[in-house]
């Protein structure tokens, strides 16, 4: 599409269209640009009914389901948000659906590349895409809006600025921002918050005269109007357990899904559906979340194991059906899972899609360890096109299950104590060595000869098998980013910086190549709220993983005071980590470990004068021989070396000007 240009939905697939998926995307040629996506829904004055009509990082979805902000996910042009409509639960008075996104504090969008927006129908089918070629020096930008035009559903193409930021758009919709003063205020302690009110004059519309009497009216307290909260919603831990009345540590609770009688293979999958699907059906929160992207309703659930359904002369029995109802329609999607590393079966997963295409149903969803890759499908489909039915098919990991299960127990909250112990026995589940319900655990069969291959310099760049290990190793950090973001309680994200035009496949036919010569994988992480980019690099020829990031330095002050305070800002971290000077230009600067320059900080300074750019702090450690999830394996100690840097050195800089947005808010200063 074209700016200006608009759509009926309905002309694109050739019937209505009841959910839609809307993807925003960029590509930040550092790595390190990033935007927060905002949905405002608005009346027929092209205003907000309410401030909760404002969806963004803190209102992330409607309590209808009809909105539902998803996450970002990578992609091989680096990652995109995805937000979920229900058409069909939209409120009859809103007529516009506003998709935005911001940038923080003082970054523009002309700072990013490769601006687009693509809409999906619940299939997951890509039914427009609109790419913005110059947005300009704007830090908002409205992308495009759904819109009612006579009961039927209309896509627009905006692609409309605005300089003075997301704080300019809100106001002209109608949004009541609540500014950080406020924001501090409504964070202090009750008797604190209170006693800063009785102290400072309440404003509710312009002086009264003297002369006025005080009527019972005028008296009464005025309410507090709620307001979009800019700041990051703080999170509280849950409360530690209380000592246990076991006599001894050898005593173990009882749980509501045991695991200790799991024997085979067939009988982890057949627990493992059923545990899953009883908790989808019974914890709205998290049933929507595993549903929603997959263009599901909101509406009322009900999950069903081992069902058989024709299928010519051999009846099929699936693992599981998921069915929501909504205002009399029904949404259902086939669910065949895999556990213990098993993989799925082609000729399985075909048949249940052939089945789901008959039936009218709307999903073939599967699950297993492995970690599907943009561009690179677990298992390969004919889907019969013409069939008027489309059958979306889609993939999760179990690793992705227990991420959202634990981003939703120990981060946002659940609102139903009930239902928060029902995650937490969910998650306890899925992490026991039993489950078979691991994640991505088995770098493959060819992991092993690409490493012997480097070692002994035999590894030609043309071996398929340097392919088999990179897409391996994508799935590991991806693997690793759900990990880190449950722990952290926000998003983490791989930074794929993708040259324009290079698809997925043709990144990795790259990074394989670079395999074959250097002996090198490398990643980046993105971590939520941190500046600098986590690099990973996995040197097969010497059998290390280095973990590191760069800092820039503070804007004020002089070199050596910036390298006292680095040092003194990383007292807690450990004494081997390595610590570079960058300088302008080619050379290279000063560097040593943490522990020679603990007395002597001014060693970081080049003797040249030359100007420094950053510091790059590293940590080195031994990566496992083995390529399975065991403690000497590699997976492990990837896993590890992440987490650990993270805990041992990302988490003391906070200290250091640049490392964290003085807001974490587009709109923080409002």
């Amino acid at each position: 599409m074209v700016k200006g240009a608009n759509v009926g939905l309905g002309s694109l697939d050739g019937g209505g269209v009841d959910a839609v998926v809307v993807s925003l995307g960029w590509v930040s040629p550092t790595g390190e640009g990033d935007a927060d996506v905002s949905v405002l829904l608005l009346d027929t004055n092209a205003k907000v009914r309410s401030d909760t009509d404002f969806y963004f990082y803190n209102n992330a979805c409607a309590p209808d389901g009809s909105v539902q902000l998803l996450g970002k996910t990578p992609t091989g042009e680096g990652s995109e948000d995805r937000i979920s409509f229900d058409l069909t639960a939209i409120p009859a008075d809103v007529r516009t659906i506003l998709i935005a996104a911001s940038r923080y504090e003082s970054a523009r969008f002309d700072e990013l590349e490769d601006l687009r927006l693509t809409l999906s129908d619940s299939s997951g089918e890509p039914l427009l895409r609109y790419t913005i070629a110059e947005a300009g020096g704007v830090s908002a930008l409205i992308f495009g809006e759904l819109y009612r035009r006579d009961a039927a559903w209309k896509f627009r193409a905006v692609g409309q600025g605005y300089e003075a930021g997301f704080a300019a758009l809100a106001a002209d919709h109608g949004v009541d921002i609540e500014d950080d003063a406020a924001a501090e205020q409504s964070d202090l302690p009750q008797a604190d918050a209170e006693q800063l009110a009785a102290s400072e004059p309440t404003v509710t519309g312009g002086p009264r005269p003297e002369s006025a009497p005080v009527t019972a009216e005028a008296a009464a307290p005025v309410p507090t109007p709620v307001r979009p909260r800019t700041a990051k919603k703080k999170t509280t831990r849950p409360k530690s357990m209380k000592k246990s009345l076991a006599e001894s540590e050898s005593w173990h609770g009882a749980r509501l899904f045991p695991v200790s009688a799991l024997k085979s293979n067939r009988e982890r999958e057949t627990r493992a559906t059923s545990v899953l699907l009883a908790v989808r059906a019974q914890v709205p929160e998290f049933g929507r979340r595993l549903t929603a992207g997959f263009g599901a309703p909101a509406g009322r659930m009900e999950t069903f194991t081992e069902v058989l359904m024709p299928h010519g002369e051999s009846p099929r029995r699936p693992d599981g059906v998921i069915r929501v109802e909504r205002a009399g329609k029904l949404w259902t999607a086939v669910v065949e899972t895999k556990t213990n590393g098993s993989a799925l079966k082609v000729e399985q997963v075909q048949a249940y899609a052939d089945i789901a295409a008959r039936r009218g149903y709307e999903a073939v969803i599967t699950l297993s360890n492995d970690v599907a890759l943009e561009g690179s499908p677990l298992v390969e489909v004919k889907i019969d096109q013409r069939r008027k039915n489309k059958v979306g098919l889609w993939h999760l990991s179990w690793a992705e299950v227990a991420h959202q299960a634990q981003m939703l127990i120990r981060h946002e909250g659940v609102g139903n104590p009930a239902h928060a112990w029902l995650l937490e026995e969910l998650l306890h589940y899925l992490r026991h060595e039993n489950s078979g319900c691991h994640g991505f655990h088995n770098m493959g069969p060819s992991w092993v000869p690409v490493r012997n291959g480097i070692h002994d310099e035999t590894l030609c760049e043309d071996d398929p098998r340097a392919l088999s290990a990179v897409e391996s190793w994508e799935r590991l950090v991806r693997q690793v980013s759900l990990g880190l973001g449950g722990e952290l309680g926000c998003k983490v994200l791989p930074v794929q910086r993708a040259r324009r035009g290079v698809d997925a496949a043709g990144r990795r036919a790259r990074m394989a190549e670079e395999l074959c010569r250097d002996g090198r994988l490398r990643a980046e992480l993105r971590i939520e709220q941190t500046a600098g980019v986590l690099a990973l690099t996995a040197d097969l020829r010497t059998g290390r993983i280095r973990t590191s990031i760069d800092i820039p330095p503070p804007q004020q002050g002089y070199p050596l005071a910036w390298a006292k305070r680095l040092v003194r800002e990383l007292a807690e971290a450990p004494a081997d980590l390595h610590i570079e000077t960058l300088v302008e230009g080619d050379s290279s600067g000063p560097r040593g470990t943490l522990e020679r320059l603990r007395p002597e900080p001014g060693d970081l300074l080049p003797k040249s004068g030359a100007k420094i750019t950053g510091f790059r702090l590293s940590l080195f450690k031994g990566m496992g021989a083995q390529r399975g999830n065991t403690e000497s394996g590699f997976i492990r100690s990837v896993d590890d070396a992440v987490h650990a840097f993270h805990a041992r050195v990302a988490a003391h800089l906070d200290g250091i000007p640049g490392q964290r947005r003085a807001a974490s808010s587009p709109t923080a200063g409002v």
